[in-house]
């Protein structure tokens, strides 16, 4: 049984379903029924049209569900028109699937479970895996989902950055249970590439390619983290770079520049370094200019300063950190915590030879980590400072 192929299916399928009448609700629990059916007959009776047989399956499941409820009977004309089984139609309706799962009525959270679910064709059991709550707890959050969207008119026009931002969640959980979020979110971006052509949809999969081309050389063999300046490039990805750097170029060549792409860039620059001493910082700091205007994130602001700190010296780095601490900023890191900012600020104090506030700065980010190989990294960059300053 080809279960990539079948997941591959899944979102045209369901959005056939949904395109012809079914509520979402119904539509999504009719195609598992049909992915059940097919996963039992085509070993011993494979299709000549598989996404044909699935829709054929999926749309008697839902027939014969709607005719069961008897809430339901004004549908009674519907019902009784049932397409004739044959061909699926060549219309693809993916894109409008991808603009469902990500309505702006969902929570980040429930829109990531609705797209590996209907999208991605994952299991319940694999997306909590994923997420690491309880089975129950994932079926509850799918099934809310699909009850919110299910009265929403399937040919309403969808923001393609909303979609954007949700395979980019789904791709910065990484790798938990049985499940390759990093993989899937970057099999999922391709589809989407391949339904709409977008700039900026392009310059989330170069993203995805770039950063994950690095994947293998980010830990050490003990699950300890290693910094990117010093991390073995004989171990990256090389045609996962130049794919996502092809991809970038394609992109920034039509001249409609936005956040993705610009993050791409930056990560087409330092993956374009053969050492960590050559990497173009300057450029780095110009492209995170670029990012500033189009996002005015502060985020994107602490990671300038480092950036700033590479190009111009740690002095410099501090002073544009201090910028983040001025409250009259929108961006002010006192009106809105920052993620990271400890840390980055004892990189730049160590790398400036203040060694005691650098060690205080690694010790206080490291009770702020989000996770716990961070912890033990900033952990240990205390412990290692601290260690030199009693010598």
């Amino acid at each position: 049984m080809d279960e990539a192929l079948l997941r591959s299916l899944t979102p045209s399928v369901l959005a056939i379903l949904v395109r012809r009448g079914a509520d979402f609700a119904a539509a999504e629990d009719a195609v598992q029924d049909a992915l059940v059916e097919a996963v039992r007959v085509w070993p011993a009776d494979p299709p000549r049209d598989p996404q044909g047989w699935l829709v054929t399956v999926a749309w008697r499941r839902f027939l014969d569900a709607t005719r069961a409820d008897v809430a339901r009977r004004r549908r009674e004309d519907r019902v009784d028109e049932e397409p004739t089984p044959g061909p699926a139609p060549a219309v693809d309706d993916t894109l409008q699937l991808y603009f469902l799962c990500a309505h702006p009525s969902l929570t980040p959270s429930s829109a990531v479970a609705l797209t590996l679910r209907a999208v991605g064709g994952l299991t319940t059991r694999q997306i909590a895996q994923a997420y690491l709550v309880p089975e129950a707890t994932m079926a509850q959050r799918i099934s809310r989902a699909k009850r919110t969207v299910s009265g929403v008119h399937f040919d309403q026009p969808g923001d393609v950055a909303t979609v954007l931002r949700v395979l980019y969640l789904v791709f910065n959980e990484g790798y938990s249970g049985d499940v390759d979020l990093a993989v899937e979110a970057i099999r999922l971006t391709r589809q989407l590439a391949a339904a709409i052509d977008h700039p900026e949809v392009a310059g989330l999969l170069a993203l995805m390619l770039l950063h994950h081309a690095r994947r293998a050389a980010r830990t050490a063999p003990d699950g300890s983290l290693v910094p990117l300046a010093e991390q073995d490039r004989g171990r990256w990805d090389t045609e996962s770079i130049a794919e996502g750097v092809e991809i970038l170029q394609a992109a920034l060549a039509r001249d409609r520049l936005g956040e993705f792409q610009a993050q791409a860039a930056i990560a087409a620059l330092h993956a374009d370094a053969p050492t960590a001493e050559e990497t173009d910082w300057v450029q780095i700091v110009e492209w995170y200019d670029e990012l500033a205007r189009l996002t005015d994130s502060p985020v994107v602001r602490l990671n300038r300063a480092v950036a700033v700190g590479e190009a111009d010296g740690p002095r410099a780095g501090l002073a544009a950190l201090a910028a983040l601490d001025d409250p009259s900023s929108s961006s002010s890191s006192r009106a809105f915590p920052i993620p990271r900012h400890a840390a980055v600020a004892a990189y730049l104090h160590e790398r400036d030879g203040d060694l005691a506030t650098a060690a205080r700065l690694y010790a206080e980010a490291a009770q702020k980590a989000p996770n716990l190989a961070e912890r033990d990294h900033l952990t240990r960059q205390a412990a290692r400072l601290n260690a030199h300053r009693s010598r």
